[in-house]
C-alpha cells in the first residue's frame, strides 16, 4: 500500500511540481541565462572568425569553398545578428525599469526563457562546425582571349572540326597547315566551343613543341584535371595519368604543334580502344605526321586568309592609326605583304601601331625584300614579319631579352612574368647577355612587360 502511495506521489510531482519549479527557475536564473547566452554568442563569433581566416587563405590559393562551409557561416551570421539584437533589447528593457529595481516579472520570465533557448541553439551551431576541409582545388581553366571579328574561312573550318567532334565514330582529328597560319588559334576556339556545348566533361589543351618534354606535358594535363603526382618517374606518372583520364566519361585532349609521332602511352593518354570517351585533336605543320604517324581519321587544312580577311584582321590589330588618309594605302600594301598568315599580320600590325608614316614606308620596303630562311616549316613571310617586329623593339636590352626568351619555349614562357624573371636572371648571366647591374628585378620586369605588349 505504501509503495502505491509513493508511486502516485512521484507521478504528481513529475507532472505538477517539476514544471512549476522549472518555470520559477526562469525568474530566479534570469541574469545567469542572459550571461550564458552572451558567452555562447562570443564563442560562436570567435569560431566564425577563425573559420573566416581559413576561408580567406583558401580563396587566396585559388580554391573553391565547400557549400556546407558557406551554409554554416551564413547560419552563424544570421544567429549572431539575431542574438545580438535580442541582448540589446534586453538591455533596453532593463533600463526602462530602473536597472531592475522594479522588474516586470512577466518580461523577465519571457526574456530568461528565450535566452536559455537561444544559448542552446548557439551550442548546437558550434557543434555542427565539423569540417575536414573548408575548400577544394578546382581544375584549371584555359584563359580565353576576347572574341575577335569572325573570319568566314576560319568559321568554315571550325564548323567542320566541330562536326567531326560530334561524330561518335571519330576519335582522332588532325588540323594541319603552315607555321603561323592560325592552327593554334583555331583549336583554342574548338576547345571553347566544346566546353560551351558541353560535348565533354573535361577539355584539355597542351602544347607539344618540336622536342616534347613528356613530364612537362603530363604536368600540364594533370593541372587541368586538378590532380597531383606523387610518382617521380616518367613511367609512374604516365600510369597515374592514364588511370585518372579513364575516370572521365568524356574528355577532349588537344595536343598542339606536333613535329613528329608522339608516343601517347609515354604521356599516359589512353588509346581509343582503351577509352572510348577520350577524343584527340592534334595539330601539326606536316599532314603526314597526323595521318601516317598519329593515325588521325579526319584531317582539316588551315589555309591562308583571303585578302579581305587579311585586311580585317590587320586593321583591327593596328587600330585607329591607319585611318590616316596618307597612311592607309601604305597599310593596305603592308597587309598584303603578310601573305594571309595571321601570325605575320598580327606581328607586323602590332609593331607598326601608332608609328609615323616614314616608319610604315620603311617597313613596307623591308617586307618586299626577298627573304630566305632554312627554318623548317616557316614561311619566308613569317620570318620577315618576325624580323621586322624584332627590329622595332625599343632598346638593345629589350632585344636581348627577346632573343633570350626564344632560346627555349619549353623553359621560358612569356605568359608567366615571375618565372621568366627568374629564367632571365639565370640565362642572362650564363650567356653574358646582360651585365649584373642590369639584372635588377624591377628593370627586368619592365622589359618583360614591354615584350608582352609588343
Amino acid at each position: 500500500m505504501v509503495e502505491i502511495v509513493v508511486s502516485v506521489a512521484a507521478k504528481v510531482s513529475e507532472y505538477l511540481v517539476d514544471p512549476a519549479v522549472r518555470q520559477l527557475g526562469y525568474l530566479f536564473n534570469y541574469r545567469a541565462n542572459i550571461e550564458h547566452l552572451s558567452l555562447q554568442v562570443e564563442k560562436l563569433r570567435d569560431a566564425r572568425a577563425r573559420l573566416q581566416h581559413s576561408v580567406d587563405e583558401a580563396i587566396g590559393n585559388g580554391h573553391i569553398i565547400k557549400d556546407d562551409v558557406c551554409k554554416w557561416m551564413k547560419r552563424a551570421d544570421e544567429f549572431i545578428q539575431n542574438a545580438c539584437k535580442f541582448l540589446e533589447d534586453e538591455k533596453e528593457a532593463r533600463k526602462s525599469c530602473f536597472n531592475g529595481l522594479c522588474p516586470n516579472l512577466k518580461s523577465r520570465y519571457q526574456l530568461s526563457r528565450e535566452a536559455r533557448k537561444k544559448a542552446g541553439v548557439a551550442v548546437q551551431i558550434l557543434g555542427d562546425r565539423q569540417f575536414e576541409k573548408v575548400s577544394y582545388r578546382a581544375p584549371l581553366q584555359e584563359i580565353r582571349s576576347a572574341p575577335s571579328e569572325a573570319l568566314q574561312s576560319r568559321m568554315l573550318t571550325l564548323n567542320e572540326v566541330m562536326e567531326a567532334l560530334r561524330d561518335a565514330d571519330i576519335n582522332r582529328i588532325g588540323v594541319w597547315g603552315l607555321g603561323g597560319v592560325g592552327k593554334s588559334t583555331l583549336v583554342k576556339q574548338v576547345a571553347e566551343l566544346a566546353e560551351q556545348e558541353k560535348l565533354f566533361r573535361k577539355v584539355v589543351m597542351v602544347p607539344v613543341f618540336q622536342t616534347p618534354d613528356f613530364k612537362g606535358i603530363q604536368q600540364q594535363i594533370a593541372d587541368k584535371l586538378g590532380m597531383k603526382f606523387e610518382e617521380v618517374s616518367e613511367q609512374g606518372r604516365a600510369d597515374r595519368l592514364h588511370q585518372r583520364i579513364k575516370q572521365e566519361n568524356t574528355i577532349l585532349i588537344i595536343l598542339d604543334d606536333l613535329w613528329a609521332e608522339l608516343e601517347l602511352e609515354k604521356v599516359g593518354i589512353p588509346s581509343p580502344d582503351d577509352h572510348k570517351g577520350c577524343k584527340l585533336v592534334l595539330t601539326s605543320r606536316n599532314k603526314q605526321v597526323l595521318s601516317n604517324e598519329m593515325s588521325t581519321q579526319k584531317d582539316f587544312r588551315v589555309q591562308h586568309l583571303q585578302e579581305d580577311e587579311t585586311w580585317i584582321l590587320f586593321k583591327n590589330t593596328a587600330g585607329d592609326s591607319i585611318k590616316n588618309p596618307e597612311l592607309q594605302p601604305i597599310a593596305v600594301d603592308v597587309a598584303k605583304e603578310c601573305a594571309g598568315l595571321p601570325i605575320a599580320i598580327v606581328t607586323v600590325a602590332t609593331a607598326l601601331k601608332n608609328k609615323s608614316l616614314s616608319i610604315w614606308k620603311d617597313a613596307l620596303q623591308q617586307l618586299k625584300r626577298p627573304t630566305s630562311t632554312n627554318i623548317r616549316g616557316m614561311e619566308a613571310k613569317v620570318y620577315s614579319s618576325l624580323k621586322l617586329s624584332y627590329e622595332h623593339l625599343e632598346g638593345d636590352e629589350v632585344k636581348s631579352l627577346c632573343l633570350l626568351c626564344g632560346l627555349s619555349s619549353s623553359y621560358i614562357h612569356i605568359s608567366t612574368t615571375t618565372k621568366i624573371i627568374y629564367d632571365v636572371t639565370i640565362y642572362g648571366v650564363a650567356f653574358k647577355i646582360m651585365t649584373p647591374l642590369n639584372l635588377k628585378f624591377i628593370k627586368v620586369t619592365h622589359h618583360i612587360k614591354n615584350l608582352q605588349l609588343g
